[in-house]
């Protein structure tokens, strides 16, 4: 099979939940099959990353757009330009005339049997009709719902009307964009049938995310003295940084009264200001540290107070996967194949959630209960196997097309 898979923005570092999904399936997806990995981005140029990505991935092409650095300024001065677009600021930004251009050509030349737009981001530079070559969205998450999340949780009066305008050009565009497409992969099945409500034609299939079980291997119990609590993320972005505020604020305080030696990790790159507002004398922020799971390795239990969130988070089963006793929201864990009270702990109010995080430090036989059996769920989802499964679904893809076509 031969693919063509456009990346809005570099694919290394591979330090978001994104990148790592994407990288995953497309090392494992060039064992066995011709993949070209058309990768562009703005900002200044970046010579190391052009050699990298093409040691990595053999036959990338990447090219240096005109947009601006990604600056607070940069991004204010652009948002303001892109007011009066009808496709939300999110996707207009990733937006390219010579993306479009080599995207054009590649579904012309016959080199490509499959092409896949990575994320909803780089849809604008795929034709506005569908192409004969069999084109594929790939949705990490369903990105109207996340807009609409952020807009109802957010409480500064500057970002709650930026919110509030970005989910409701994000699910105009979003519904007709999904239509664009012969068919496109979700998830989750949380997903796919919201997808699936927004647009009634679309095909929808799930491919659910991996984890790597060479680098995630289970721990030994933590012996952690006082018990550390641990949260892993980007912490740049939004849905984790209100993740923060929300616990350190509600659900932390709690926690310190009934054990007051504890300590609390806030593990990830580039910590918005807000974030880093939250250090004290129990909460320690990392910023960018040089392994994820060495902090995992320590943590007595692992935390996920998501409000905002679609797709799956891999922070979720890169834990389980270690040996975790894990506390999420529902929204935190939602799409996953976890159940409360067996391989996860699911609390959704801050009280229930101090709760549950004490009640774990404190019970040795039901925290290691939960270690092990997450360890169990987790090994399933080899990313050998999920991209297997991906490779199957565009093979099917490709057959479906082709018998339209013959008919």
């Amino acid at each position: 099979m031969r693919l063509l898979w456009v990346k809005a923005g570099k694919l290394l570092p591979v330090d978001t939940g994104g990148k790592i999904r994407s990288y995953n399936l497309l090392c494992h997806l060039a064992q066995h099959h011709e993949v070209k990995l058309l990768t562009y981005y703005g900002g200044r140029r970046d010579s190391e990353y052009e050699t990298q990505i093409q040691q990595k991935l053999p036959g990338a092409e990447t090219i240096h757009t005109s947009a601006p650095e990604a600056s607070d300024r940069a991004q204010v001065l652009e948002y303001a330009k892109s007011l009066f677009h009808r496709a939300p600021f999110s996707v207009s930004k990733f937006t390219d005339k010579q993306v479009s251009r080599a995207v054009n050509r590649f579904l012309r030349s016959g080199q490509v049997d499959v092409a896949v737009c990575d994320f909803l981001s780089a849809s604008l530079n795929f034709p506005s009709q569908r192409p004969a070559l069999p084109c594929v969205l790939f949705q990490h998450n369903v990105e109207s719902s996340l807009w609409h999340r952020m807009a109802q949780t957010e409480s500064n009066w500057l970002r709650k009307p930026v919110y509030q305008v970005e989910a409701r050009k994000m699910m105009r565009y979003e519904s007709a964009a999904i239509g664009r497409f012969h068919h496109v992969v979700a998830v989750s099945e949380s997903d796919r049938q919201r997808m699936l409500a927004m647009h009634r034609y679309c095909q929808v299939s799930v491919v659910p995310t991996g984890v790597d079980t060479e680098r995630y291997k289970p721990a030994p119990p933590s012996s952690a003295k006082p018990p550390v609590i641990v949260f892993t993320g980007s912490m740049d972005w939004e849905p984790n940084i209100d993740a923060m505020e929300y616990f350190c604020r509600d659900i932390w305080p709690r926690v310190m009264a009934g054990l007051p030696q504890a300590r609390f990790q806030i593990v990830g790159r580039n910590p918005h200001r807000r974030v880093r507002k939250l250090t004290s004398a129990s909460i320690e922020v990392t910023g960018t540290v040089p392994a994820v799971d060495e902090y995992l390795r320590q943590a007595t239990v692992v935390v996920v107070p998501l409000r905002i969130g679609g797709g799956t988070r891999l922070k979720i089963p890169e834990a389980m996967a270690m040996g975790k006793a894990i506390v999420s929201t529902t929204i935190g864990a939602e799409g996953l194949d976890v159940h409360s009270g067996s391989d996860i702990l699911i609390a959704d109010d801050a009280a229930r959630f101090a709760q549950s995080i004490l009640h774990l430090i404190r019970e040795d036989s039901l925290r290691h209960q939960l270690e092990r059996a997450a360890a169990v769920q987790a090994h399933q989802y080899d990313w050998s196997h999920i991209a297997r499964q991906f490779a199957e679904l565009l093979a099917s893809v490709i057959g479906s097309s082709t018998t339209a076509v013959s008919a």
